[in-house]
């Protein structure tokens, strides 16, 4: 870009995503005098789901803005928590993020999760149809338009991604409603209608168990109950209660229920 010449400068939040020479205030940038501001953004490296307000000399534009010479840009991070409009909040993630993805089931947080990987047009094709918000950490998917919604997950590690995902949306929590495995609605179960995955010792220590409506997964308290009461415990107490409760679900699974011996542990 060779053209009219403005200053960039990014919120705290997002110089992660610019170069060095960017993040410590406004900066010049040459534009082309015909692209928008939201793709001049974008070609410096930040994708349009992190951008939560544009501010040129004061006022807020949109990013359909074609900036003129002179312009000084204020690129803010969005809100927190923020809120998505027009439809239940429930997110889509893709193949790198599957210990992501079950915990925020265990959370009973609606969380699809694509375990191959079929590609981005595919998932943001998925995103668009079932009105999701995209969780990746691929700032390419995340500039895909066909997206219905989209944000980007800052760490690699599991403990922060869920922290940053539940601070940055803040989901209604229901644990144990969900199942880790493929996602569904977990219902109560006797003993005797699951009694086919259920080895010996197992049946004669356990009472209380949940079945999944999809898979027909079952779970009880198992091995890794302990770690998983940790992860609820710590979500509870940092993002809610187990009084938030979703909608959608009708039926309540017994609240504790976390692994069972065919369950994986998040």
């Amino acid at each position: 870009m060779n053209g009219p010449e403005i200053h960039v400068d990014f919120a705290p939040g997002l110089r992660v995503f610019v170069p060095h020479g960017r993040r410590s205030g406004a900066t010049p940038v040459a534009t082309d005098g015909s692209s928008t501001l939201g793709h001049v953004v974008e070609s410096l490296g930040v994708p349009l789901t992190e951008v939560g307000g544009l501010v040129v000399d004061g006022r807020a534009v949109a990013v359909s803005h074609v900036p003129l010479a002179g312009e000084s840009v204020s690129v803010r991070a969005v809100p927190r928590p923020q809120r998505v409009p027009g439809a239940p909040l429930r997110f889509l993630l893709d193949v790198h993020l599957g210990t992501l993805a079950r915990r925020l089931r265990l959370l009973g947080v609606d969380a699809a999760y694509e375990s191959l990987d079929i590609g981005d047009p595919a998932l943001a094709t998925r995103s668009a149809a079932e009105r999701r918000v995209m969780l990746s950490r691929d700032r390419g998917l995340l500039r895909r338009r066909e997206l219905w919604a989209g944000a980007f997950v800052y760490s690699t590690r599991p403990d922060e991604q869920l922290r940053d995902v539940l601070g940055r949306f803040a989901p209604p929590l229901r644990p144990w409603s969900r199942c880790t495995a493929c996602n569904g609605v977990l219902r109560a179960a006797s003993k005797d209608e699951i009694a086919g995955q259920l080895e010996g010792g197992t049946r004669r220590s356990y009472d209380v168990f949940a079945r999944c409506g999809e898979c027909g997964r079952a779970y009880w308290r198992g091995a890794h109950h302990a770690q998983l009461e940790g992860i609820v415990g710590r979500a509870l107490a940092e993002f809610g209660s187990e009084d938030s409760e979703s909608s959608e679900d009708s039926e309540e699974a017994p609240l504790g229920l976390g692994s069972g011996s065919s369950g994986d542990p998040a």
